[in-house]
């Protein structure tokens, strides 16, 4: 029981201090984007599948108030995102012997940015509005599923002292490209070409950002509450 506090803890304080830097590097670059493209979605001008005009019908029904309401709400999302991934991250790692430090940390965090945002980044680049998207399910199965085969991949390559295991791991993070994501009928949007570019970059080095500073944070925190990392499986960096 207090191993499983201390994992709460651990997560809740890595997940509060990404959350809120996360929270301000959205609200001075991400949210002003989506902002801008929402014009071109409320001037009626996207091309939209029945999927994708059924959901974003249903995301119509509500939405926060500019300002101040949107931006407590983007805080709020991403204080929950950061606890829900630094409870992954710890459980992760500790299954792994733990983190030894803020730099081991480092290396934790850029391999959850790999799996979580890398990966699935490459198929299903972030959207912005007024753009056209797949059906809503096969993209929710191809990006759970590439999810879970990069950290099986990675895990193959970095706790597996062997090349068989190590091409079994490439394989794994490969295949889901191979398959390829769930595309919409068109790609016709009236949302700039540079605008969406500019948007997919951003969301891109914000989330790295977000990654970094939870590994760091837990590796930080770790030794506090749980005391050294298992030192026969801290080769991990």
């Amino acid at each position: 029981m207090s191993d499983l506090r201390n994992v709460v803890f651990v997560a809740a304080l890595a997940g509060l201090l990404a959350g809120l830097v996360l929270t301000a590097m959205q609200v001075y670059a991400t949210v002003p984007l989506i902002l801008q493209a929402e014009t071109f979605e409320s001037a009626g001008g996207g091309h939209h599948g029945d999927a994708a005009a059924a959901e974003e019908a249903g995301a119509e029904a509500w939405a926060p108030a500019d300002g101040m309401e949107r931006n407590l709400y983007t805080a709020l999302a991403a204080i929950v995102t950061g606890i829900g991934f630094g409870l992954l991250l710890v459980a992760a790692s500790e299954f792994a012997g733990g983190i030894a430090g803020w730099r081991q940390g480092l290396v934790w965090g850029f391999a959850g940015f790999g799996v979580f945002t890398l990966a699935p980044g490459l198929g299903l680049p972030p959207e912005l509005p007024a753009m056209p998207a797949a059906d809503l399910v096969a993209r929710q199965v191809w990006w759970i599923a590439t999810i879970a085969a990069t950290a099986a991949g990675l895990a193959l390559i970095a706790f597996r002292a062997s090349a068989l295991w190590a091409v079994v791991g490439v394989a794994l993070i490969v295949a889901p490209h191979l398959v390829g994501a769930p595309q919409p009928v068109s790609h016709e949007s009236p949302v700039p070409a540079d605008l969406h570019h500019r948007f997919v970059v951003v969301v891109t080095v914000t989330n790295l950002v977000f990654w970094l500073v939870l590994g760091a944070a837990v590796g930080a925190l770790r030794p506090r509450f749980f005391g050294r990392a298992d030192n026969a499986r801290t080769r991990f960096a």
